[in-house]
C-alpha cells in the first residue's frame, strides 16, 4: 500500500512518516513546495514530492494537514485525488486559559471535507499524538476509525494497525467523527495536566 502524505512536512505528517518507513509502508511526503516536501522525505527516507503528484500515485491519501488548512486543501486536490481513499486526521482546537477545547460547529472536518471530493472519506488517528508516532518503536495504544465508506475504512484500519501495537479499532460511522475528533482535546488537556504522552486504549474487546 502507498499512503500520500497531505502536510506530511508537518509535525504529524513527518511522525507518521517515520513510523510507516519503521513498517515498510511506502510512504509519499506531500507539500505545497516540491522541494520542501522531497527535502523532507529525504531526511526521513521516503519518496516526497508535490501535493498532486504524491495523490495520483498512493493507494491511501492522509489529510494531515492543519485543521484550518483541511477544507482549503481537499478542495484544490479533489481533481487530482478523484476516487483514491482518503482518511482525514485532523482536529479543530480552541487554546484557552481554561483548556484546550474541540472545535465549535455540528459537523466534523471529516464530514465537510467528504462534502468537498469525490473520494470516500473515513476519519481517524485523532489519539494518536506525533511525539509518540515518530518513536522507534510503535506507540502502544489502539487506533480508531470512523467512516461510511467500506473501502476507505478498510484501507484507513490497515493503516492504523501499522502505527501501533494495540488495535485498529472501527468506530463506525462518519459521524462518529465529531467524537473523535473532539478527543483530541482531551488527549492534549491529560498530556498538559500529567506532563505526559498519554494514549488511548478500549477494554473489553475480544
Amino acid at each position: 500500500m502507498k499512503v500520500a502524505i497531505l502536510g506530511g512536512t508537518g509535525s504529524f505528517g513527518r511522525a507518521l512518516a517515520v513510523r510507516l518507513r519503521h513498517a515498510e509502508v511506502d510512504a509519499l511526503i506531500g507539500s505545497r513546495d516540491a522541494a520542501r516536501g522531497a527535502e523532507i522525505a529525504g531526511e526521513i527516507g521516503v519518496a516526497g514530492a508535490a501535493n498532486e503528484e504524491v495523490v495520483r500515485e498512493a493507494d491511501l491519501v492522509v489529510l494531515a494537514v492543519k485543521a484550518e488548512a483541511a477544507l482549503d486543501t481537499a478542495r484544490q486536490l479533489a481533481q487530482a485525488i478523484g476516487t483514491t481513499p482518503l482518511l482525514s486526521v485532523a482536529s479543530a482546537l480552541h487554546f484557552t486559559k481554561a483548556g484546550v477545547l474541540p472545535g465549535d460547529g455540528d459537523r466534523s472536518i471529516a464530514e465537510r471535507v467528504a462534502d468537498l471530493v469525490d473520494a470516500p472519506v473515513a476519519a481517524g488517528l485523532h489519539s494518536l499524538a506525533a511525539s509518540n508516532l515518530g518513536q522507534l518503536e510503535p506507540p502502544e495504544e489502539d487506533a480508531l476509525v470512523c467512516g461510511d465508506d467500506p473501502e476507505a475504512k478498510e484501507a484507513s484500519l490497515a493503516l492504523a494497525a501499522k502505527l501501533v501495537t494495540g488495535r485498529a479499532v472501527d468506530a463506525g460511522p462518519l459521524a462518529s467523527a465529531r467524537a473523535l475528533e473532539g478527543l483530541t482535546a482531551v488527549i492534549v488537556n491529560v498530556n498538559r495536566r500529567y506532563k505526559a504522552h498519554a494514549g488511548f486504549r478500549v477494554t473489553g474487546l475480544a
